[in-house]
């Protein structure tokens, strides 16, 4: 099979950024030397592209998991132009049909099953996408922004604007244009792009499956240290709306405590949350699953079978009746009813799934 033929800047692009940061920054480390200032531009740097791409590029522009003022979405188009990974309406069309047709290797442009060096940055390298995805037809609700389109528009002055003048402004005040540049600019681009791409590739061959096996996503806590929360992909995937990747309070997802910061702030509106009865049930039907996969295995499993399903439903039963008793509860509460009765009543039925959650927890964990 012949390979398409490659796109020569994108080539030249990564290998010289790539080999300026390994080689120019740790000689000018050796022989001058970095202050404080550009170890702190360079982390102030990092955390404003990234999280522009975390938190612009991909869950407001491409998901569209919440609203936002013009002020901030104007500095997320400048922080994409810093982050160096193509406008946000070319950005947001490719992660659109990603989702769209996922592992698909005749359509998902970033294909996981093609293999760890195509889905992190060979995808980039040679014309796949010549003639698939270009048009921009699925990011027509975008071609409205205005902010979007302008950032289109004006994308290579802006990037050279953010990734080399505004370093080097700072390098004159501080009086070390070269220091700022390589760290700030340089070795801050190269890491904030490999740690984007590995979402495309490491976050869809490393971790577990919570919620859905039906694609190659995986939730890993590591690589959300490294991607801003971006690593609990398993997630995403299933709940592509959700504003949230790290749904519990100790799961480090700092795009999430941006926007959240922002809705606090009046910044931000409509924050879209997949309702906890969804997420829950993801997780037994996969937890039922893995299950009968390992029992399948034994001699006369037949009966195990039976029973683990019938808990199965038990507890689906249950869960469902919960919530929709909850809901009853928080729709008096809002209507300033007080019912000691379903108060009562949701109690009983939270303690009934957790009586039966711990069953079902005892019963999956014996195989």
């Amino acid at each position: 099979m012949n390979k398409p033929p490659l796109i020569w800047t994108n080539v030249a692009l990564f290998l010289i950024t790539f080999l300026g940061a390994a080689i120019l920054v740790p000689w000018y480390g050796i022989t001058q030397g970095y202050g404080l200032i550009e170890w702190l531009a360079f982390i102030g740097f990092a955390f404003a592209s990234g999280l522009s791409i975390t938190a612009g590029y991909h869950r407001l522009w491409s998901h569209k998991t919440y609203k936002t003022k013009a002020p901030v979405r104007f500095l997320f188009a400048l922080g994409g132009a810093l982050a160096l990974q193509n406008s946000a309406l070319h950005w947001s069309s490719d992660h659109r049909v990603h989702h769209k047709h996922v592992d698909n290797n005749d359509k998902d442009p970033y294909s996981a099953k093609m293999g760890f060096w195509y889905s992190h940055i060979g995808w980039m390298l040679r014309e796949y996408q010549s003639q698939r995805y270009h048009d921009y037809k699925n990011v027509r609700d975008l071609q409205n922004d205005k902010i979007v389109m302008w950032q289109h528009k004006y994308y290579l002055p802006l990037v050279v604007l953010m990734n080399i003048g505004l370093p080097a402004f700072l390098g004159w005040l501080n009086g070390d244009i070269l220091a700022m540049l390589l760290m700030a600019g340089l070795l801050r681009l190269v890491v904030v792009h490999h740690c984007t791409f590995f979402i495309n590739s490491l976050a869809h061959v490393w971790g577990s499956q919570p919620y859905t096996d039906r694609n190659t996503a995986r939730d890993n806590g590591f690589i959300a240290l490294l991607t801003y929360g971006e690593g609990y992909h398993n997630f995403h995937h299933i709940f592509e709306n959700d504003y949230r990747n790290g749904i519990n309070w100790w799961q480090y997802d700092p795009t999430k405590w941006l926007i959240n910061a922002l809705y606090w702030c009046g910044l931000a509106t409509d924050l879209r949350i997949t309702p906890q009865e969804r997420i829950e049930s993801a997780k037994l039907k996969m937890q039922l699953q893995k299950t009968q996969h390992r029992i399948a295995s034994l001699n006369n499993c037949d009966e195990l079978l039976e029973k683990l399903q019938a808990e199965y439903e038990v507890l689906k039963s249950l869960l469902a009746d919960y919530y929709i008793a909850k809901k009853k509860l928080l729709e008096a509460k809002r209507e300033q009813l007080s019912d000691q009765q379903l108060v009562q009543q949701v109690d009983e039925m939270k303690q009934k799934f957790l009586q039966q959650h711990r069953s079902w927890k005892q019963l999956t964990e014996t195989f």
